[in-house]
C-alpha cells in the first residue's frame, strides 16, 4: 500500500485526482495539504511514501523537494499543461521532479504514484522487504550549541568553540540560525550588511546553494567561515525548514560545522494547520541535524532553574543525539561547588559530559568591544576551558604548535 500527500494548491485537477487515487486498490490518501509549509511539516511523520504536487504550487522550490526526498517521500508533480511540454520539463528537472502528470492524463496518475523512482533509483518500497541501512554521510561534524531563555551565553559559547578549533587549522564553519536575531557576525566585528543565512535560504530556493555555498559564507582566516545570521528578528519569515537542512548539509562538505540557536524549543501551532512556517522551526531542524548538542547554562539559581528544565524539553527534540552541558560564568561566590552543580543537572538527564567556564567579565568584554575572538585578548582560565570543551567535543583536533610553545615557554623562565 501506497501512502499518499496531496498538495494540489487550488488546482481544479485536484477532486478528480482525489477520486483516482481513493478509488485504486494500492494508493490511500492520507491527507489533502493546505500548502507546502503544511506538506512539509506532514512529510516528517514518516507515514508517507508519495506526494502528489501541483508544478505550480507557491513555495515549491528545490530545497523543498529535497526535504521529502530526506524524508523518503517521493515527489510527483501535476501541471495544468502537458507533461512533455519542454518547459514543464526543465521546470520539474530544476526542482529534482522527473515525474510529471499533465492535467489531461490523470486517468495514468495512480500507476505513476505506484511506480515512481526518484532520481537515486528508489522504487516504491516493498512492505514485505527487509529495510536496508542508510549509508552514513560524510563531511564534519554537526554540532548545536542550544541553551535556555536568559542569555546564558549560546552565542559566546558557539563562536569561541569554532575560532578555538579553527585556530588548530581545522576547516569549520559557523553558522548562526538564531530565529530571534544573531548576534554572531557583531561579536566577530562583521560589518557585512548581507545576512549569510538570508542568501543561503534564496539559494536553496533556486538549487543553486551547493554551486554558490562560498558566497553565503564570510572568511576569517583560512579555516573559518562563518554564515552570518538574521539582520531583523522579524525577517525569520524568510527561512524555511528544508532550506535550513540543504544549508547544514552542505556546509558539513566542508569540514565541521558550529551552530548557534535560538532559545525556544516550542512547536507553532499554526503550522500545523498551514497557515504559516513556525519561527522555532529553524532550531527544532538543526538539531535534528545534530550529531551533538552542547546545552549552554549560567551558573546562579535562576540559570540553573532554567538549565534544568531546559534539559526535560530537549528530550523529546533531541532524540537519541548526545547531549553535553557547559555551565557558563561558573564563579566563587555562588557559593555552589562543581560537585553539587554536577549532581543537580545528572539528576535530570543523563549527559555525554560536563564543563565549567569561569566568569571572566573583563576579557569577554574586551573581546565584544574588538569584536575578536577571546583567545586573541589573552590566554586566560576562560580561554583554556573553552579549548579544552573543543578538544572533547571535536576529538583529535590538537592544538597546533603547542609543544613548541612550551618550550619556548621553558627558556624564557
Amino acid at each position: 500500500m501506497i501512502c499518499v500527500l496531496l498538495l494540489a494548491a487550488g488546482e481544479a485537477w485536484e477532486s478528480p485526482a482525489l477520486a483516482d487515487l481513493e478509488a485504486h486498490p494500492g494508493t490511500v490518501v492520507l491527507k489533502r495539504c493546505v500548502d507546502v509549509d503544511d506538506l512539509l511539516a506532514s512529510v516528517t511523520s514518516g507515514q508517507a511514501d508519495v506526494a502528489v504536487v501541483s508544478l505550480d504550487a507557491p513555495g515549491l522550490d528545490a530545497a523543498s523537494v529535497a526535504h521529502l526526498r530526506r524524508h523518503g517521500v517521493r515527489p510527483v508533480a501535476v501541471t495544468a499543461s502537458r507533461s512533455d511540454d519542454l518547459d514543464v520539463r526543465e521546470h520539474a528537472r530544476s526542482l529534482g521532479i522527473v515525474a510529471v502528470v499533465g492535467s489531461g492524463e490523470l486517468a495514468s496518475l495512480p500507476s505513476v504514484v505506484t511506480a515512481v523512482e526518484d532520481v537515486a533509483g528508489t522504487s516504491a518500497p516493498d512492505v514485505m522487504a527487509v529495510p536496508q541501512p542508510v549509508p552514513a554521510t560524510g563531511g564534519g561534524r554537526v554540532v548545536v550549541v542550544w541553551g535556555p531563555a536568559g542569555a546564558p551565553g549560546r552565542t559566546t559559547v558557539a563562536t569561541n568553540l569554532a575560532c578555538e578549533v579553527a585556530r588548530r587549522r581545522v576547516d569549520v564553519v559557523l553558522a548562526d540560525l538564531d530565529p530571534y536575531g544573531g548576534a554572531v557576525a557583531q561579536q566577530l566585528g562583521i560589518l557585512d550588511e548581507v545576512s549569510g543565512l538570508l542568501s543561503a535560504s534564496r539559494l536553496a530556493g533556486s538549487g543553486q546553494l551547493d554551486d554558490r555555498f562560498a558566497s553565503v559564507c564570510r572568511g576569517l582566516g583560512e579555516h573559518l567561515a562563518v554564515v552570518t545570521g538574521l539582520p531583523r528578528a522579524d525577517r525569520w519569515r524568510e527561512v524555511r525548514p528544508a532550506q535550513v537542512d540543504q544549508l547544514l548539509e552542505r556546509a558539513r562538505e566542508d569540514g565541521h560545522v558550529v551552530v548557534d540557536t535560538g532559545f525556544s524549543l516550542e512547536a507553532d501551532g499554526g503550522s500545523d494547520l498551514g497557515g504559516r512556517p513556525a519561527r522555532n522551526a529553524t532550531t527544532l531542524t538543526a538539531l535534528e541535524q545534530a550529531d551533538e548538542i552542547v546545552v549552554v547554562g549560567s551558573a546562579d539559581p535562576v540559570g540553573l532553574a532554567r538549565l534544568a528544565r531546559g534539559l526535560v524539553d530537549l528530550r523529546e527534540a533531541a532524540g537519541g543525539v548526545p547531549v553535553r552541558v557547559v555551565v557558563n560564568r561558573m564563579r566563587g561566590s555562588i557559593g555552589w561547588s562543581e560537585k553539587e552543580i554536577a549532581g543537580m543537572v545528572e539528576g535530570f538527564s543523563r549527559v555525554s559530559g560536563l564543563h565549567f567556564l569561569p566568569e571572566d567579565r573583563g576579557g569577554a568584554d574586551r573581546a565584544l568591544v574588538s569584536g575578536r575572538p577571546l583567545h586573541e585578548v589573552g590566554d586566560t582560565p576562560l580561554v583554556r576551558a573553552l579549548a579544552a570543551l573543543a578538544d572533547a567535543v571535536f576529538p583529535g583536533t590538537a592544538p597546533v604548535v603547542q609543544g613548541r610553545r612550551a618550550r619556548r615557554g621553558r627558556r624564557n623562565l
